[in-house]
């Protein structure tokens, strides 16, 4: 490797929602910073399997369904 041109790989904390923790080595930060997620794999709908619920903030998703005639 050339030296002087790679990141630092340290160990860094990270924390899930859930509160558990656990330590890996990244280019985060600095040796020992805490890295605290907002979206994990507890919490995610794509691992969870939930149901999304869609914003409609402008009102675009009525007008769609009202011009196409759904029901929803």
């Amino acid at each position: 490797m050339k030296k002087n041109i790679h990141p630092d790989y340290h160990k860094v904390t990270i924390v899930l929602t859930t509160g558990e923790k656990f330590e890996t080595k990244s280019t985060f930060g600095k040796e020992g910073d805490v890295l605290n997620l907002d979206i994990d794999p507890f919490t995610h709908p794509a691992w969870t399997g939930g149901g999304q619920k869609l914003v409609d903030t402008a009102g675009q998703i009525s007008k769609f369904n009202k011009r196409y005639n759904i029901k929803g």
